[in-house]
């Protein structure tokens, strides 16, 4: 049976944290789609960790990780991250890596940045990642393909063809140094000495397994809202982050998805650009911010602070919509433990009226949050481990939530450890 792990929101929702927990009965994580421009955050035995590219499995020496054809993979990255978790004691990790999958090139991640610069103001928030860049080349038919690498005549006159491309760009839009074939040719080189190890076809060893009924989980990242066709375009990621696209960047059949546990946070936070109708500002977000997350709510990947605000049922209701999603794991609830009143966006008003439906970015960016209070719980609910625990306003929230989105929530998380949830 395959799960899929993925966001309703903006990202940041926690699906690290779910992933790792469900890996436990689980034999094969795939990450399917994204690169490293985002970040996991675990805490667990071995200790806190920030995966960018491994899926969120490795944890556990009875599972297998898998880098999918979806993925853009960032080789050295990989391999950085992999050394960084051995080095604190986890046991070397076994690792798949799609020889469908597709490269990030070191060129992708100077013309991320270059063009970042170049938008100034205007720019999209990216991480500098090289993934747009990246997406960009795949669907251009100008990527590298991981099996491309074991063919080295073709090899030889393809970077030819990309530098002659690339440099066009490099020299008359950005004045920037241009790139040589034969360094090209020995980045390559060297990806293919790191990757050879691991790679094989994932899609035919995940339909096997299929075969003999091993469990699979799937593990989105960012959230729906981040999505490029259903998200809020143009500032959203370049690849689906959908339940949906799991079949396509693992290379499994769609119905094989029976589960999609969508992350859910108590509290909205988006880090980058884009429309936030239930954003808060100033010493109320500063407070909400410092108390969030295991440690503040400041970006996984890039330390920046992540942008707050309250939960917002419109979006929420649509991105576990798109998601298709079964369960809801609802997270951070134990953060929220300081306030009196908890404010709550339980609709958007647009020009006088009030809507309940997600509208498309133009339309967002003029909408103001319907805000509805509810009383807090004052007090830490960490360490709690059943429902009817619960402080009686705190079970009120949820049961408020879980009526406005319209989706049932199964699982509550209440700390950043792997034990700290609450199963309904």
């Amino acid at each position: 049976m395959i799960t899929a792990v993925v966001g309703a929101n903006w990202g940041d929702e926690g699906k690290g944290k779910i992933t790792d927990m469900l890996a436990e009965q689980a034999d094969i994580i795939v990450r399917f789609q994204g690169g490293a421009n985002a970040g996991h955050t675990i805490v667990n035995n071995y200790g806190k960790f920030a995966l960018h590219t491994l899926p969120s499995g490795v944890f556990y020496d009875h599972t297998t990780s898998i880098i999918g054809n979806g993925v853009a993979l960032n080789i050295p990255v990989l391999f950085k991250e992999i050394k960084s978790i051995v080095d604190q004691g986890v046991p070397m990790p076994k690792i798949l890596v799609s020889d469908r999958a597709q490269m990030v090139m070191s060129y992708h991640i100077l013309l991320d940045t270059y063009e970042e610069a170049r938008l100034a103001g205007k720019s999209f928030g990216s991480t500098k990642s090289g993934i747009a860049p990246f997406y960009s080349d795949k669907y251009a038919k100008i990527g590298f393909q991981v099996s491309e690498l074991f063919d080295e005549e073709s090899l030889k006159e393809k970077v030819v063809r990309v530098c002659e491309q690339k440099n066009v760009i490099l020299e008359h839009l950005y004045h920037k140094p241009l790139l040589k074939p034969e360094e090209l040719l020995a980045e390559l080189h060297e990806y293919k000495e790191m990757v050879a190890p691991y790679v094989c076809d994932t899609s035919a060893y995940l339909w096997n397994a299929i075969q003999e009924g091993k469990n699979i989980l799937l593990e989105g990242q960012l959230g729906s809202l981040k999505d490029p066709d259903h998200g809020i375009y143009p500032m959203v990621t370049s690849s689906s982050t959908l339940a949906a696209y799991g079949a396509i960047g693992a290379g499994v059949p769609p119905y094989e998805i029976k589960k999609i546990v969508t992350v859910v946070k108590a509290y909205s936070s988006a880090v980058g650009a884009g429309a936030f109708v239930s954003e808060i500002f100033g010493e109320e977000a500063d407070e909400l911010r410092r108390r969030g997350g295991d440690g503040g709510e400041f970006g996984a990947t890039t330390g920046r602070p992540r942008r707050m605000g309250w939960f917002d049922c419109v979006a929420t209701r649509y991105g576990c919509r798109i998601q298709g999603t079964t369960d809801v794991a609802f997270t951070v609830l134990d953060v929220l433990g300081y306030l009196d009143e908890i404010p709550v966006c339980v609709g958007y008003e647009l020009d006088g009226k009030e809507i309940k439906d997600f509208p498309t970015t133009t339309v967002l960016e003029k909408c103001k949050p319907i805000i509805e209070v509810l009383p807090g719980w004052k007090c830490d609910i960490r360490g709690i481990r059943t429902y009817e625990e619960l402080p009686e306003n705190c079970r009120k929230y949820v049961e408020f939530i879980e009526k406005q989105i319209g989706f049932p929530i199964t699982m509550v998380s209440n700390g950043p450890g792997r034990n700290d949830i609450i199963y309904r």
